[in-house]
């Protein structure tokens, strides 16, 4: 039936109980709303500084259009703001050996590595979280440290990874199967870990599986990653899985209009019929898509079709653009894919500055800007981020429970 759709080609301290979910902060797009409306009550000086802050990059949002924004959504981007270091300085900390710590002197200088601002105090961004990192001092040297409960919720981490392992490496083969060589540095898997949901040690383990993967090295001294053999069952994209459940709904999802004049009136039935005839079939993002012809329609289908499929297997089915042109090369993707993105608004939301923006998967997501299908990761994401926003245990709490 899809055819129709598609052309071919062990713990530290006892288990605690989950606290209570961190709340999201306020949109940077409403934030920068309310900076505009101050403009009318400024001076001159004072507006044309703000408007020239306003209209910068880092701060104008990547869609222009206030009626089509999704708050829901642009609240998740500044939650991962509000916790960059917690996402930073766990990775980097754990990856250190036991006991996981090190001198200040040392933390403050890697406000990258730590998720820090530069020029701030470390210090102060550890003091946001006190149940999870503390100060502790090593002879006279004060030290950056995880407390027993951030070990315990590392070491819960590692178990969850570890049951999840055979799910990440089907993905990892799809990812490969989707790209033109069926090859990708092992580097941009590194980098892009947190966004699919990686273990930090993968590009370490890839040599455990054998009749999945071969890692070659190229003559420039660059370690690949290659798919070891191709399977026909994994050569099936999300939406053609769902075509089968629900073809109504997949249908709408995208849509490659035909421009026309308004001589030529048509109702809106016409209309999607005749957009229908472009949009239909979609092209498979499994095929080789460089025999595609450049600035096609097909070629276009194939492009937002990979986007689309790239997207379901990331972590958050969400990914910044920076890590979606990650594999730029190897998807084949265009500069010109935000033109595209844009007009799939039924698939797609873009949210973020465009400096920084992110593109999510809006059928993965319900009106409250909560994930529909969470996975055991995402969960733990989330249960990690309550402990972040607490300051004490709860007293009723008995000891043993902590």
């Amino acid at each position: 039936m899809a055819r129709r759709l598609f052309s071919a080609g062990r713990a530290l301290l006892p288990p605690v109980p989950a606290p209570t979910p961190a709340p999201v902060p306020a949109s940077s797009s409403a934030v920068a709303e309310a900076a505009a409306s101050l403009l009318p009550l400024l001076p001159c000086k004072r507006r044309k500084k703000l408007l020239k802050k306003l209209r910068s990059p880092r701060v104008a949002p990547i869609e222009p259009e206030a009626d089509r924004r999704v708050p829901a959504l642009d609240a998740v981007l500044d939650r991962d703001a509000a916790f960059r270091f917690l996402s930073r300085a766990r990775s980097f900390m754990a990856s250190l050996p036991p006991p996981h710590r090190i001198p200040l002197a040392e933390a403050g200088k890697l406000h990258r590595e730590l998720g820090f601002p530069r020029g701030r105090s470390v210090t102060r961004a550890a003091s946001r979280h006190p149940l999870l990192f503390h100060r502790t001092t090593v002879g006279s040297v004060p030290h950056l440290a995880l407390t027993p409960l951030m070990c315990s919720l590392l070491e819960e981490e590692r178990r969850i990874h570890e049951e999840l392992l055979p799910a990440r490496v089907l993905a990892v083969r799809k990812l490969l199967m989707l790209t033109a060589h069926r090859r990708v540095p092992l580097a941009k898997l590194h980098h892009c870990r947190a966004v699919l949901g990686l273990p930090d040690d993968f590009r370490d383990r890839v040599r455990d599986f054998p009749d999945d993967f071969r890692v070659a090295v190229d003559p420039d001294g660059l370690h690949v990653l290659e798919l070891a053999r191709w399977d026909p069952a994994l050569a099936v994209s999300a939406l053609e899985r769902d075509f089968v459940v629900d073809e109504r709904r997949v249908r709408r999802t995208f849509r490659f209009s035909v421009p026309h004049r308004r001589s030529m009136p048509l109702d809106a039935e016409e209309a999607e019929r005749l957009d229908a005839a472009t949009t239909f079939p979609l092209v498979s993002p499994y095929t080789n898509g460089g025999l595609l012809r450049p600035w096609t329609p097909e070629a276009e289908k194939y492009r937002v079709g990979a986007v689309h499929e790239f997207l379901s297997l990331t972590l958050e089915k969400r990914a910044l653009i920076h890590h979606v042109f990650e594999f730029k090369e190897e998807l084949g993707l265009t500069r010109h894919m935000y033109e595209s993105l844009r007009k799939q608004t039924r698939a797609f939301y873009l949210a973020g500055t465009e400096m920084n923006w992110a593109v999510f998967l809006r059928e993965a997501y319900d009106d409250e800007g909560v994930l529909r299908d969470k996975d055991p990761l995402v969960r733990f994401n989330e249960k990690l981020q309550g402990y972040a926003c607490m300051t004490d245990m709860d007293p009723r709490l008995s000891i043993a429970d902590r």
